[in-house]
């Protein structure tokens, strides 16, 4: 009796939770229309958010994993003074509200701040420009990419990069063609989701970057100064955006376990 009355209150908790998620979700999904489509589409200003959205939070991942993939090795790799610290540096992005974030990054990287003045010497100015777009969305993401990698390469065996450094292969090419390619499913996963939580990414951009918009930043101007019938079908389309890279992130992790499953 006390069993049955236990599964039936988590039960009803666990169709609570999923009534308060699924349901904005799905309402937004399913107000899908070719009349909306058409509207989205036609507005140029929507269409060059959203494609500047994708393309930046590209360029943000391409520029985590250069860095990313580094970092993530030797943490994997390697015991050394401070790693917890390093460690916590990498996660403590994450944990920021992201507001606070953009008012760290402009206290540092504005015009007339240390890195600001730095990098204005070569030219480049992240306030209100596309390199402060693509810094915001770094910024907030490359833990995703540096943790996933981090456990990409703690599962490769050390063993292996041994072996090969043995048949003669030099540091660099142990890394590139065994350790590298063993910890890609995880690597491409770490990728996926930074590149996702950039497209999403609205704090610290608007505080940095207000210009070029970001669809988020579009969102939120619309709604602002025009109200929902004019902000939600720019929300609906990168709902279906999310959803997609979603559904690629649990196919992607879905083939990992699947070849882990094969190697045992």
């Amino acid at each position: 009796m006390k069993s049955s009355f236990f599964n039936t209150i988590f039960k009803i908790l666990f169709v609570l939770l999923l009534i308060l998620v699924a349901a904005p979700v799905i309402n937004m999904l399913v107000s899908l229309s070719p009349e909306l489509i058409s509207y989205v589409f036609q507005d140029k200003e929507i269409v060059r958010s959203i494609f500047f959205t994708l393309e930046a939070s590209l360029y943000a991942t391409l520029f985590g994993l250069l860095l990313g993939i580094p970092t993530a090795y030797l943490l994997a790799r390697h015991e050394f003074w401070g790693k917890g610290v390093i460690e916590a540096i990498v996660d403590i992005p994450v944990m920021f509200p992201h507001s606070a974030a953009g008012i760290a990054l402009l206290s540092i990287y504005g015009s007339r701040f240390l890195f600001g003045k730095m990098f204005a010497v070569f030219g480049i100015e992240f306030v209100d420009t596309v390199f402060g777009v693509i810094l915001g969305m770094f910024f907030v993401s490359f833990s995703y990419l540096v943790n996933s990698a981090k456990e990409g390469f703690k599962k490769v065996d050390v063993h292996l990069e041994y072996v090969a450094r043995n048949l003669g292969a030099s540091r660099f090419q142990s890394f590139w063609k065994v350790v590298l390619p063993c910890a890609f499913s995880d690597i491409l996963s770490g990728m996926i989701m930074m590149w996702a939580r950039g497209l999403s990414e609205f704090g610290a951009v608007v505080i940095l970057a207000y210009h070029p918009m970001t669809a988020p930043v579009m969102i939120y101007e619309r709604f602002t100064s025009f109200g929902l019938q004019y902000s939600k079908p720019i929300s609906v389309i990168m709902i279906y955006i999310s959803l997609i890279i979603f559904i690629l992130l649990r196919f992607i992790q879905h083939k990992t376990k699947v070849k882990d499953k094969r190697k045992t």
